[in-house]
């Protein structure tokens, strides 16, 4: 198994999707011990924002090469995804931005576009500081990133949720530890 581990969370150490999505990778290495794991921290090796190049030796150009390789090569990805004012944090943004491809990951038909990246599975650490999951209207995190990762053919895509964290201390504690319960299924949906 070769499995992605993706975190994008500025918070660092102080980070629940961090530490969600590191449990998750525990758990799936537990499971497969020969698991080849690659980690990209979004936060800390920031990829620049996607810009047209025409240029093959543009710095970004070949870093988004690198992604999408590491993307393409993965059978699990796992991705610490925080929800920043409703959405996604741009630096995750960015790392998609890299993996929706035209010809590689997605193309167009006359029927409409297609997914060419199915055949993997995606969990996703979702971080959120109130409770969104009753209010979906307010959700463009979960839908955004079911969205784009359908949009390139992955259907199997998990989401392993701590709500609320900015409510209260026990609130937040709850939350966690529901998350990380959570994981198990998860996990086992992995195998």
């Amino acid at each position: 198994m070769k499995l992605l581990h993706i975190d994008s969370s500025a918070l660092g150490t102080h980070s629940v999707s961090r530490e969600l999505s590191a449990a998750i990778v525990a758990r799936l290495r537990r499971q497969h011990p020969t698991a080849e794991v690659v980690y990209r921290d979004l936060a800390a090796e920031p990829l620049p924002h996607w810009a047209p190049a025409a240029d093959a030796t543009d710095p970004a150009v070949r870093a988004g090469s690198a992604v999408l390789d590491e993307f393409l090569a993965a059978d699990v990805v796992v991705i610490g995804a925080p929800m920043y004012n409703f959405g996604i944090p741009s630096q995750l943004k960015a790392w998609i931005d890299r993996i929706l491809v035209a010809g590689k990951t997605f193309r167009y038909t006359a029927r409409g576009p297609e997914g060419l990246a199915g055949g993997r599975k995606v969990i996703v650490a979702s971080a959120r500081g109130g409770i969104y999951s009753d209010k979906p209207a307010m959700d463009f995190q979960e839908a955004y990133l079911r969205h784009v990762l359908g949009f390139i053919g992955i259907g199997d895509v998990e989401f392993v949720r701590a709500e609320g964290l900015n409510i209260s201390p026990e609130t937040k504690a709850e939350a966690i530890r529901s998350a990380h319960a959570a994981i198990e299924d998860v996990a086992r949906l992995a195998a």
